[in-house]
């Protein structure tokens, strides 16, 4: 089995959009032989130029490696990758290693694990939080699924792209465990939005309100951060309002199949359609703000 090292271990990158650029860019910075595709191709300029060897196919990829990140939208992308024509299935040696940082359906991270079994492909699933500062500072949070000696092996590989890395279980759990970060993310946003703008409409400063809850049980990284764009209506992502709806629906997936009842979860997805009805989706998540300012008929700022 493949044991990371910088210097010695060939690592390829998929998806260098707003997180996997700079994810792979600290891999890079690392010390790993790097190679990377992207499907706009001009993407990996940048790259290329600090060292990288950039390829045509995600086949191409896996044959120059012996682990693969990918890092790509949604389940549809990561199965399109991974087993679609040309697909880094087809051009993986047996004892290599996929790491898929993505965050998909854990029901298809399993199928597709299965699938590179059959070929003598090692699997992780390990979706992150932390957004694009932590992508670019290297301290993402990563929540990894699989064995836990394919993990060992992969670990010095994920610290240069992460501070936080836990294993959390057999492969899928980490996609199950972002299913629950992305919940509780939503259910604070909309919290916050909903205090903020209650305060505001019965005269409050809401920067004051914000001021005071920091100090408080309330305070949060989300309250810190999100509460300020809210209060000063500053809606570029960030983390697009279309991705977010995208996980949640995933996590009401899990719900529905396991019988489990998720009314915040549900409450956050049916506002953040709304934003997407109006045009909305490419804005940061804490633009679900504007939902609760258009039901309370005011304005925040």
């Amino acid at each position: 089995m493949m044991v990371a090292e910088p210097r010695t271990t060939k690592v390829g990158f998929i998806g260098l959009g707003l997180m996997g650029l700079p994810m792979a860019r600290n891999v890079l910075r690392a010390g790993y032989q790097l190679t990377v595709y992207n499907r706009t191709a001009a993407k990996a300029a940048a790259l290329v130029a600090e060292g990288a060897r950039q390829v045509t196919s995600p086949a191409e990829v896996a044959q120059r490696s012996d682990a693969v990140v990918t890092m790509v939208t949604d389940s549809p992308d990561v199965l399109e990758v991974v087993e679609g024509e040309h697909g880094l299935l087809g051009g993986a040696s047996s004892g290599s290693t996929w790491i898929d940082m993505s965050t998909i359906s854990p029901d298809v991270t399993r199928r597709l694990g299965a699938a590179a079994a059959d070929r003598g492909v090692e699997a992780l699933d390990a979706p992150v939080s932390g957004g694009p500062p932590g992508a670019e500072a290297g301290t993402l949070s990563i929540m990894v699924g699989g064995k836990q000696e394919v993990f060992d092996a992969c670990l010095p590989l994920l610290e240069a792209m992460g501070k936080t890395i836990v294993r959390v279980g057999d492969l899928g759990s980490g996609q199950v465990t972002k299913a629950c970060n992305q919940v509780v993310i939503a259910a604070t946003l909309a919290g916050i939005a909903e205090a903020l703008v209650m305060g505001a409409k019965a005269g409050v400063d809401p920067a004051l309100i914000r001021q005071a809850l920091m100090g408080g049980y309330a305070g949060s990284r989300l309250l810190e951060v999100h509460g300020e764009r809210m209060i000063q209506h500053t809606f570029a992502p960030g983390f697009f309002v279309r991705l977010h709806n995208k996980d949640l629906h995933i996590a009401l997936q899990m719900a529905r199949s396991l019988s489990v009842s998720a009314p915040m979860t549900a409450l956050a997805a049916q506002h953040f359609n709304a934003l997407i009805a109006d045009g909305d989706g490419e804005l940061d998540n804490s633009a679900m703000l504007k939902v609760y300012e258009r039901l309370a008929k005011t304005s925040i700022d």
